[in-house]
Formats: structure tokens, sequence, C-alpha cells
């Protein structure tokens, strides 16, 4: 039985996180679970929002489930914590996020984002079905800035070959392994000739290698203006870690929102599953959070791991929970609680 690390997050997290955890038992895959605690609850509990029984944790299992966290805007807040370095002596690093600290402590270089319409979701547009790939390790999103002066700040956009390489063969294997066809490369190379140019020619070097997978190019603007006339005519995107952050919420909004869409965060022996809405807080508690977002991302952990019949049963009972729209949350048009919705999928998963 696969053992997976859940961190129920803050505001909404423990709720969305645990109807996950009743949808996924109730699937019958083989997982099991044990809990870890960040963020908020941590930091008041331990002084920091990433104590180190959770790295502990994740050693073992490799597997994450994890709920939306809190992190302040602005400022200068940062995530300091201590971690072995590669002389196996304690060193402090920092971050300007939590989600940022695991994906760099972990290792996990790929943010996949699967982007569908699900039946009877409010939407503007019908039949998007495409998959973002998005470049975790390094570009202007890890927050690599500095104050020059009290009125001038600047940040560092690193761009590596290595790295870009890197997520386009995952990318490319990831489409040839579930029979999709095309990838498309946004860039900004016209401007940023050096950083986004280097970016655009690793990641069509590594395209070579995959005759069978069709790929273009798009400068990253004339992108998003056509994903919003034409969205359904798109199958695969691939970022770096900037313009992945961007669209990928942007492409969220094409099929209802952030609380519809799954994500995971993958390395090379590691990989993180989770919802990529926020904590809100106004609503924590109150039996109110739509968990759909969360179910999704577990669905995409049980393929992860080789749970793939347990991974369609979900699917399939999430879908037709939505289609009878007879135990829906308030955002997607219906009454229902957290709770009510999550025992209608399981319900639907204990039917033979």
């Amino acid at each position: 039985m696969r053992r997976v690390t859940l961190i129920p997050g803050d505001g909404i997290g423990p709720e969305v996180t645990a109807a996950a955890r009743a949808v996924i038992e109730a699937s019958g895959a083989q997982l099991d679970f044990e809990t870890a605690v960040i963020g908020q609850q941590a930091e008041q509990a331990t002084g920091s929002p990433v104590p180190p029984s959770v790295f502990e944790s994740i050693e073992r299992t490799k597997l994450v489930l994890k709920g939306p966290t809190y992190t302040p805007f602005g400022g200068n807040y940062r995530i300091r914590i201590q971690r072995p370095g590669a002389d196996g002596k304690m060193e402090e690093r920092s971050y300007p996020s939590l989600a940022i600290t695991l994906r760099k402590e972990l290792g996990l270089y790929v943010n996949l984002r699967p982007i569908k319409n699900y039946p009877n979701v409010p939407s503007r547009y019908t039949g998007v079905d495409l998959v973002i790939f998005r470049e975790n390790s390094e570009d202007l999103y890890v927050g690599n800035e500095r104050m020059v002066d009290v009125d001038t700040a600047e940040g560092i956009k690193l761009i590596t070959r290595g790295a870009s390489a890197r997520v386009a063969r995952f990318a490319f294997d990831y489409m040839k392994k579930v029979g999709r066809r095309k990838i498309t490369i946004g860039h900004k190379a016209n401007v940023m000739k050096m950083t986004d140019g280097l970016w655009l020619k690793a990641t069509q070097d590594v395209a070579k290698a995959y005759p069978d997978i069709e790929n273009d190019a798009r400068v990253i603007d004339a992108l998003c203006m056509e994903l919003v006339i034409k969205p359904e005519t798109f199958d695969g995107l691939l970022l770096t870690n900037l313009y992945g952050d961007i669209v990928s919420d942007l492409c969220a909004g094409l099929v209802g929102g952030l609380g519809v869409a799954p994500g995971a965060n993958i390395g090379d022996d590691c990989a993180m599953f989770e919802a990529v809405h926020g904590t809100a807080p106004d609503i924590a508690g109150k039996d109110l959070a739509n968990p759909m977002a969360m179910i999704l991302s577990a669905v995409l952990m049980l393929r992860y791991v080789g749970e793939g019949e347990a991974a369609d049963r979900i699917d399939a009972a999430l879908s037709a929970v939505l289609g009878e729209k007879r135990a829906i949350t308030r955002d997607l048009g219906g009454s229902a609680g957290t709770k009510a919705f999550t025992e209608a999928i399981v319900q639907k998963l204990k039917k033979p």
C-alpha cells in the first residue's frame, strides 16, 4: 500500500483535503495517509510554517497531497528553513512562499495543470481540453530580488538550457504517453532575446526527438489572445515559470475558475498534488467550499501512482454528480455544502 503525506493547509484546506481523502478511500485505491502540518497552524505551534517533521514525512513517502496555504502579499516576508546542504551540514535557506519552498526543496521542476470543461460547470466556453507544462525551478518567479535603493527594486530572470530541456522532455514524454498530439511553446524571444531566446531554442531542440508530437511556438501575448478567442484549438502548452503561472490561471478561467482546476508539481523521485485556489478564509469552516479542484488533484495523483482504474471511477462519479446537478455547491449554481457534495460522489463510487 502506497503512503501519502497529507498536508491539510490553511483556511478551507482541511475541508477540501478531507473531501479528497474520503473520495480516494471510497474508490478502493490502495493508499494510506500520514498527516503533516504546514502553514499558519504550524507556525503558531512550532515557530516555523514548514517544520522539519514535514520533510521527514515526505522523505519517507515521496508523495504529497496538499491543501492551499497562505502567503502574505508584498513586504519582505520570507520563509526561513534549516536544511542539510550538499556537504551534509545544516544551512539556512529562504523563500518567498510556502509553495516555492516545497517545490525547490523537493526538486519539483515541472508544474502540471490540466484544463478541461466539466458538465454543468458555468463557463463561456465548451470543448476546452488542454494541459499546461510550466517550468518550476527558475525564471523571475522564484523571487530572486533585491532593493537597489529605497526607490528601485530589481529581479533576476535566470534561464538555463538544462532546466528548459528537462521540462520539455517531461512535456513531450507526457504527451506521448497519454496520446495527445501537439505542444505550443510560449515565449517572448522577440524582446528578451537572450533569456527567452535560450528557452525557445532549448525546448525546440528537444522537440526534434519527438517527431510524432507536433509543435509550434507563440509569442506569449499573442498566445493569451488566442486562448480567449479559440481555446479549444490548443492541446498542450509549454511555458516558463512566470508565464506559466499567469497563463494557467487564465486557462482555469476558461473552464469555470480556480475552484475546478487541479495541479501537480513533479520531480524525478517526488510529486506533490494540490488545488491551485487560495485559502478562502472568509468561508473556512462553514461547509461552503467546493472540493472539486482538490478531488481532481487527487485523480492526478492516482494516475501518477498507477491507480488509473480508481482515478477513472472518481472522474466518472464526479462528472455524474455534476451532470445531475442535485448536490453541487453554491459556486456551481447549487445549494449543497462541501460534505453533501463529497458524499454524493462517494455514493456514486459505492454503487456496483
